[in-house]
């Protein structure tokens, strides 16, 4: 997802561990009712789930009816729609009591009706144009705030959604299209099906008056549609309908695309926007009718891959999400813009990561449980720059080569940070366990103070904290031509000898772009 627009509400999130629950959910079955009377939600979720273990209860998560009147309350629980159990509530969960023991290896119906108005997770609100209109928002944890679920983004499962809204809406989900039917009253149900197993960060509907437009077509079988308010809908179809080339791209350079239709939605989501898988949610203000959103775009398409096929096993390795969707948005642009956009970008990246760490020196594997926190700078712009150097170290081949298998060994399922390490080492034939320990864990950079003095170039790490190895490439400017060297940096300080320094005009640090690190100059 994007930070752009980004609301600072529910600052403090807790995260439930999908380990600690001895079941396995296969598959959800949502059904959500809607009104234009009122914010009640009336909902009646079926879940299939896979006993890992004998058990007398099962927990889920759920928000209970808060003081403040926002909350779901649970009216009734029923095993393959037959047997009442017996349950209670507490403030985020709804317990599940057998009346007889269930054994591992069971696969089991739940049936959880329910009703309330959402705190958080589906968005209720007005658009721009003072129209209503419903959208789920459910990253990180926030599904449970509207939905019976196992919140948690190792805990993939397949899922539908039937909404029943007044007939004046339309209904976009993930996966496809099942069925539309007016019903009596002048309602209409929508029924989305999404056979891939997902988590439930990405597991949304958006119920709104839309303008809709099929853009384009990936190898001629997979759709992409534009979905906008139609105030704006010839700008917003103007903007989006650059992701049909984006697609494509990473089609070719990432996997084949998994979905079988991507939409790109004009929303009330509180990010810029939000990669739910196949059906992208991006800021109701992208849209400009100046296609200002590409890199944006370009981002929310990479989490297809990233981040809702391959995802991370718990949210202390985000940047394998969000480092890998804000680096191959700059190979994407590099391919269409030339090197100079990517170098310029990558400057940029670093200068937001060496400001960061002034105000905060937590790592980029980290374990805060402030979720939202995690969205900063070491999970985007240093993820992303821990991927630029794997490419400086690897070459252009390897590092594309190990991005694919990365993806296609991990699709469907989770990973992290060790995990990738493995799969880059074994295509690349090399021992990247400094890199990745240096990069990864410590919470600081390198800060480099490089002085000259006659024909001696001593080269010091004065960050507070254990060196780093690196690669540190500078370019001498002699009158008359140019000569790039190379130094491999495996000490606090490195001196070396420049050759011909009497003619020396220049000396440039890091000209391609390959190194994060603050870099001072000093020359006598």
């Amino acid at each position: 997802m994007s930070k752009r627009f980004f609301s600072p509400v529910l600052l403090f999130l807790f995260l439930f561990t999908a380990g600690q629950q001895p079941a396995d959910i296969l598959h959800y079955r949502f059904q959500v009712h809607l009104s234009d009377q009122s914010d009640t939600l009336n909902g009646l979720t079926t879940v299939r789930a896979k006993l890992l273990d004998n058990v007398s209860s099962l927990r889920l998560d759920l928000t209970r009816t808060g003081n403040n009147g926002k909350g779901m309350r649970v009216n009734r629980v029923t095993r393959s729609g037959k047997e009442d159990l017996r349950f209670s509530q507490s403030d985020n969960q709804v317990h599940l009591y057998f009346t007889h023991p269930a054994k591992k290896g069971d696969t089991l119906d739940l049936q959880i009706a329910y009703a309330g108005i959402p705190g958080d997770g589906l968005i209720i609100s007005k658009n721009k144009y003072g129209k209503r209109t419903f959208f789920a928002d459910n990253w990180p944890n926030r599904a449970h705030h509207w939905i019976p679920c196992v919140d948690d983004p190792a805990d993939k499962a397949s899922f539908e959604f039937l909404v029943t809204a007044p007939e004046h809406y339309q209904v976009i989900s993930n996966g496809i299209q099942v069925e539309e039917t007016n019903l009596p009253g002048q309602q209409k149900l929508t029924h989305w099906k999404e056979e891939i197993p997902l988590p439930t960060k990405v597991m949304v509907i958006g119920v709104a008056e839309f303008a809709v437009q099929q853009t384009g077509w990936l190898h001629n079988c997979i759709p992409v549609s534009s979905w906008v308010f139609p105030e704006n809908k010839n700008q917003g179809f103007y903007d989006y309908a650059q992701a049909t080339e984006i697609l494509a791209f990473y089609d070719g350079y990432i996997g084949p695309y998994p979905f079988k239709k991507l939409a790109n939605v004009q929303s009330k989501t509180i990010y810029g926007g939000m990669e739910n898988a196949g059906a992208i949610f991006y800021s109701e203000y992208s849209v400009t009718g100046e296609r200002r959103a590409e890199a944006l775009i370009a981002h929310e398409i990479v989490h297809q891959w990233f981040g809702d096929m391959a995802s991370e096993k718990n949210f202390s390795h985000l940047w394998l999400s969000e480092g890998f969707a804000t680096y191959l948005t700059h190979i994407y642009l590099e391919k269409k813009y030339g090197t100079d956009s990517l170098r310029q970008r990558m400057r940029e990246d670093r200068n937001q990561v060496l400001e960061f760490v002034k105000l905060s020196r937590r790592p980029v594997a980290d374990t805060s449980r402030n979720l939202m926190s995690l969205l900063n700078a070491n999970s985007y712009q240093k993820g992303s720059w821990i991927l630029h150097m794997l490419r400086q170290e690897l070459g252009d081949t390897v590092f594309h080569q190990a991005v694919r298998q990365y993806y296609a060994q991990y699709a469907g399922s989770n990973a992290d940070s060790d995990d990738l390490q493995r799969v880059f080492e074994k295509v690349s034939g090399k021992d990247l366990g400094y890199f990745f320990s240096q990069w990864l864990h410590r919470p600081y950079n390198p800060e480099l103070k490089i002085t000259r003095k006659a024909d001696r170039l001593q080269i010091e790490q004065v960050q507070k904290g254990l060196s780093f190895r690196f690669p540190l490439t500078l370019k001498l400017d002699y009158s008359g031509h140019t000569i790039t060297r190379t130094f491999a940096i495996t000490d606090q300080t490195h001196q070396f000898t420049i050759e011909n320094s009497d003619s020396l005009l220049r000396v440039e640090t890091d000209p391609l772009v390959g190194l994060l690190a603050a870099i001072q100059f000093v020359e006598f």
